[in-house]
């Protein structure tokens, strides 16, 4: 790395804010180098509900500009990442003393016309069969709208190549530890396992996340602008407790709302919680408190009563909301705030919130904010630009079809699993492969060298969990004794890959 080369940009964090913003400059023509200090989308990016939607209950707490964008944006981002992405249709049963349906309907109404919708279908109501109902007899009508699920982690992962192939820079397990600025430039010290060094930059873009005030305060010794509030929410996964491909939008007695959702086939999906965070982010976990929180929602409308012993896994994370003293987290503002400053005529942008579903946006807005610092900076481009995996006319259902002959001994849950993964950059995955034989050692659960190498040469993917939990979600598969041995087999490869380059 050339340390004494300007570049354009520095991101700080290695989330869907980071990678997006990072991959809108690099589009525009920017010298970008962003860092993450450990894997892509490792905390709040890959903790999330697994969402691309509008809010629904976000029009409840007047927030109507966030809600128009976030549901066009639905539309702009399946077209972007159809492999990534799917409409879904969610199903919210009717407690009338929680919410009378005239409200609901008024705020549905709301939601099939503030943003402009092409693909997505709109709301109705629905009536639910005593005999085949999954809910307790009381709950007899609901209503249905769209909403889009989404692999949040790869979401990521793709911005963070979409950016590379356009010149950026992505180092990961690379840590920011401070900035100083002088004569209109910023000189970034970084440190990863090979030590520390200095990049120097004209804009530095802070997307730390839950760290975005800590790095202002601690790392550049400056003032911020804003507060932010750490919010907890926490997921449990189940076996699968109903069939098809619907989910659930759940009503509870505090006002919050909680998500029941299909999840990679056998698992159901239940999230999230709202509570404030105090500890390091770095080390959130799921509260025995939310563990019940859970639960009595699920078991308050469904016939199928869930205890502790279904929960196969959770996860937590935690969200960096701008804070505007409320006093209840539920009803914060989702909303992004940018905020631009300089120090000795450098440039800092910060971003404070912000969500999954409204990222590219983000990401437009702070290149609108920095623009006057770039006297040739390209025009808007990613609303229209596919990201890998989506070129070459994707379409799920034929690459499929494909791929089964291509190769006609593998089993078709996975390749499923590359195609939604992957899209048509599959065929980078196999490269030469035309039989499982060439795909090499198998890890267990179809996860094959071949597709391991692949995530380590092209996907920044460094140990097993990069692999099973944020790459391809085996992780809820994986035993201990396979973990070790595709742990064992990393090392091995890292090794090879460090000669490979010293020689």
């Amino acid at each position: 790395m050339d340390q004494h080369h300007i570049y354009d940009m520095v991101v700080i964090g290695g989330g869907i804010n980071g990678v997006g913003i990072a991959a809108d400059a690099a589009g525009r023509g920017l010298s970008v180098l962003l860092c993450e200090k450990d894997d892509l989308a490792s905390h709040t990016s890959s903790a999330s509900s697994k969402l691309i939607h509008g809010g629904l209950r976000y029009l409840e707490h007047k927030e109507f500009r966030l809600v128009r964008e976030a549901l066009a944006e639905r539309e702009v981002l399946m077209a972007k990442a159809p492999h990534l992405i799917r409409a879904m249709r969610f199903i919210m049963p009717h407690r009338p003393h929680l919410r009378p349906a005239w409200l609901i309907r008024t705020g549905l109404f709301f939601y099939d016309h503030l943003g402009k919708r092409e693909k997505l279908a709109g709301s109705n109501l629905v009536d639910f069969d005593p005999k085949t109902s999954l809910f307790k007899p009381e709950i007899v009508k609901g209503f249905e709208y769209s909403d889009c699920a989404v692999d949040d982690a790869r979401l990521v992962v793709a911005n963070a190549i979409q950016a590379h192939e356009n010149g950026a820079s992505i180092q990961t397990r690379t840590r920011c530890i401070t900035a100083q600025a002088e004569q209109n430039v910023w000189t970034v010290q970084l440190q990863n396992t090979q030590g520390t060094f200095a990049v120097r930059a004209k804009v530095l873009v802070n997307a730390a996340g839950p760290w975005v005030t800590e790095f202002i305060q601690q790392d550049l010794k400056m003032q911020a602008a804003y507060s932010i509030r750490l919010i907890q929410g926490s997921h449990i996964i189940v076996p699968k407790i109903y069939a098809g491909d619907k989910a659930f939008i759940l009503q509870n007695d505090d006002q919050r709302i909680v998500f029941a959702i299909p999840y990679l086939d056998e698992y159901t999906l239940i999230g999230t919680t709202d509570q404030r965070y105090l500890g390091n982010p770095d080390q959130v976990d799921i509260t025995e408190s939310e563990i019940d929180y859970l639960l009595q929602i699920m078991n308050a409308h469904f016939q199928q009563q869930l205890t502790r012993q279904d929960i196969i896994s959770t996860y937590s994370g935690v969200r960096p909301l701008c804070d505007d003293e409320s006093d209840n987290p539920s009803a914060m503002t989702r909303d992004y705030t940018l905020v631009l400053t300089q120090q000795q005529h450098a440039p800092l942008l910060s971003v404070y919130g912000g969500k999954l579903t409204t990222y590219r946006k983000l990401a437009e807005s702070a290149m609108h904010q920095l623009k006057p610092f770039f006297s040739k900076l390209k025009p808007d481009w990613t609303a229209k630009a596919l990201l890998p995996g989506a070129e070459n006319f994707f379409n799920a259902e034929h690459l499929v079809k494909e791929l089964e002959q291509y190769l006609p001994d593998v089993p078709k849950s996975l390749v499923e699993r590359w195609v939604h993964s992957y899209g048509s950059r599959v065929w980078r995955m196999l490269g030469s492969c035309e039989h499982v034989s060439a795909l090499g050692q198998c890890f267990g659960h179809d996860l094959y060298q071949q597709e391991v190498d692949y995530l380590v040469a092209n996907e920044w993917a460094v140990s097993s969990e990069d692999i099973l939990k944020r790459r391809s979600k085996l992780y809820l598969k994986f035993d201990q004794d396979q973990i070790a041995r595709l742990d064992e087999y990393l090392l091995a490869l890292h090794k090879r890959r460090a000669q490979e380059i010293a020689a």
